[in-house]
């Protein structure tokens, strides 16, 4: 069984979450304050882990504005309980075969059956789903029961209670007496009540993990078995319990372990198996090595751990030959360890569960955090659904920006958040990066921009253009040409946005160090800026054909041209009509002026909007197949741009 979807409301800083789409790994990006951790908690109690942890409170949990109104609503009956999860899962083969076994193939209505779970602050768990035909489901009962066939076809038109009535009289042999009991059981609940029986216990479990569930280093065992039994344990108590597991002991054995070297074998196989898994994906010190000492208290322990039976986790590093205590390692790879040593109790128990990790490698280093995308990817992956919150570039894998849901609350950034409407409060989850803040944007940005960086390097020929939305534009009207049997931009090049005219020497001369890359710039012309243009050539940072700018290929009457001088002004404003929702008119703007400081006039007054030269980039990137029909100069310009490109590429060799 596999979550597709969720929706969280009424929680914390959500009103309503929106129903969000859920993958096999899914990142919730957000700056702090968002709500994040918000949505993992919810989540986490629809079908916790640890059970006693999926308690949803009014008191605690209740978005703290409305949470008096909504307790007395509750107790004068003027209102049901408020959800607060909404979770679909689709049904995998054995799931729909621990039903069809039963009612047969006939009876699930959708080839992807899905259930969908409901909980909130009745902590009172409903489903809806799977859609049954019921009719073929009784049907299937009664062909596979062993009766004879005069039997089967009166039964066939009958209602169930009319069912049960009718095999009541006729003799009671021990097929009619399973079909008869399993038909009243139908007709005291209904099929989809046992259906929802069969199915749960195949839910799968959600395990949450952040920075509090991190071993100490040091526990007093007698008091963790206090703990345990009582059911009070705490969040670093998980991953300690993981590890005892993993070393095939229990507390007893630990506290009482009766032959010392099987204890102390154990646990080195423990230590072993961890510290494999550990090196194996920590590439920031190879040489260390988790030891786990198990001893009887002395008087001058800390405090608590002064009597009965302490566990001491030491990290030994080989090249410097020193252990030092657990808890002063770095937090990063505290973290790591903590999750290694819990996760891998999951694993050894074979459960099913969805990993929620809320800020996994908040405290490591960036190149440890690719690390940790590394590990998610070969070992979590394979096994598990992963969701889990950042707000750390490095934690954004450029390659699956498909898994990414970008998590964004108004309400933190506005001065007055009552001013705000309804659809805009709270921590909601969006998919649609148009409708979202730059901050809330940012770790994107950073992703997508250390991915151009590690590629500026591996490209032999590339391409320096001043911003993302000259990429899209590039990409987009090479593939129009290339599917219309015409030469768009070859692939050899590497396009590399810098962020702008003003980067682009500063780039250029970063790049001309690497004298094997073959370096070309395509910029916007600007009579202002014509000095700095010049200046790229004559102070030798790169040759002057390799120099470009759109005035090379358009020419626009004024003497500066950006980009989007390249389309026509009546096609541009069909992209900017529908990245901004509006209805431009070119007779709207200002005349004798180019249409891009005429758009940003127009929009600064009449819809108090700052124009964003990306928007009707990536409107155009998304729906050129409903708008390439349009494009007629505008692809003649780009072929002359492409074709001037290509080349370049001839004698890439050359210097620049």
């Amino acid at each position: 069984m596999r979550l597709t979807k969720v929706r969280i409301t009424n929680f914390q800083s959500i009103h309503d979450s929106n129903e969000f789409d859920v993958g096999d790994v899914t990142c919730l990006v957000g700056k702090n304050e968002a709500g994040k951790t918000a949505l993992l908690k919810a989540l986490y109690r629809l079908n916790p882990i640890v059970t006693s942890d999926g308690i949803f409170n009014p008191t605690y949990d209740y978005p703290r504005q409305f949470v008096s109104d909504y307790k007395d609503a509750i107790k004068s009956d003027d209102r049901d309980p408020d959800n607060v999860v909404q979770a679909t899962y689709v049904l995998d083969p054995d799931d729909i075969a621990a039903i069809t076994d039963i009612y047969g193939h006939g009876c699930l209505e959708s080839d992807e059956p899905t259930i969908e779970l409901c909980k909130g602050y009745s902590n009172e768990t409903t489903y809806s789903g799977p859609d049954i035909d019921e009719k073929k489901a009784l049907n299937h009962l009664i062909d596979t029961s062993e009766l004879p066939d005069s039997v089967r076809d009166k039964l066939r038109d009958l209602t169930v209670q009319e069912k049960i009535e009718a095999l009541g009289a006729v003799e009671q042999i021990d097929a009619v007496k399973k079909l008869t009991h399993s038909l009243q059981e139908i007709n005291d609940r209904s099929i989809s009540d046992i259906i929802y029986d069969i199915l749960k216990g195949r839910f799968p479990k959600y395990l949450y993990f952040d920075e509090y569930h991190q071993l100490t280093g040091e526990e007093n065992l007698d008091a963790l078995r206090v703990r345990e039994s009582s059911g009070s344990l705490k969040k670093s108590d998980l991953p300690l319990l993981g590890l005892i597991s993993l070393a095939s002991l229990t507390l007893d054995q630990m506290i009482e372990p009766g032959d010392t070297e099987t204890l102390v074998a154990r646990l080195e196989a423990a230590e072993n198996r961890l510290t494999e898994k550990a090196l194996h994906y920590w590439s920031q010190n190879r040489h260390l090595r988790m030891t786990f000492d198990v001893r009887s208290a002395q008087p001058n322990d800390p405090k608590d751990m002064q009597s009965g039976t302490n566990i001491w986790g030491r990290v030994k590093d080989t090249a410097h030959h020193v252990t030092t205590s657990l808890g002063t390692r770095s937090r990063g790879f505290i973290w790591f360890f903590s999750f290694l040593a819990w996760y891998s109790k999951t694993q050894k128990e074979e459960q099913n569960i969805i990993l929620l990790l809320d800020e996994p490698g908040l405290s490591l280093h960036a190149k440890a955090q690719a690390d940790l995308l590394r590990y998610f990817e070969k070992e979590l992956v394979p096994h598990h659904q992963l969701i889990y919150t950042t707000h750390s570039p490095f934690m954004i894998d450029p390659n699956q920006f498909r898994r990414v849901r970008i998590v964004q609350d108004l309400s933190v950034d506005v001065k007055d958040p009552t001013k705000l409407s309804d659809r805009d409060r709270g921590t909601q989850v969006i998919t649609d990066v148009l409708r979202v803040t730059s901050d809330s944007l940012f770790p994107l940005h950073g992703a997508l921009g250390y991915e151009i960086h590690q590629t500026l390097f591996i490209g032999p020929n590339c391409l320096v253009v001043e911003g993302v939305s000259d990429l899209l534009y590039i990409q987009t009207m090479s593939n129009v040409l290339q599917e219309r049997g015409q030469a768009g931009l070859r692939a050899d090049w590497t396009i590399t946005p810098v962020g702008g005219a003003g980067k682009v020497p500063t780039f250029i001369a970063l790049l001309g160090a690497n004298t094997k890359l073959n370096i070309a710039v395509l910029v916007d012309y600007h009579r202002k800026d014509k000095q700095a243009i010049e200046d790229l050539y004559k102070t030798k940072l790169i040759r002057k054909k390799k120099v470009l700018t759109y005035a090379d290929f358009v020419d626009n009457g004024t003497g500066d041209v950006d980009i989007e001088d390249m389309f026509a002004p009546e096609f541009y404003l069909r992209l900017v009509n529908g990245a901004y929702g509006t209805d431009i008119d070119l007779n709207d703007l200002s005349t004798g002026q180019r249409i891009i400081p005429s758009i940003e006039k127009y929009l600064l007054i009449s819809n108090k909007t700052s124009f964003n030269h990306y928007r009707p980039a990536f409107y155009l990137s998304n729906n050129v197949d409903d708008l390439a029909d349009g494009l007629t100069e505008e692809l003649n310009r780009f072929q002359r741009l492409f074709d001037a490109l290509n080349r370049l590429l001839k004698r890439s060799a050359d210097a620049n």
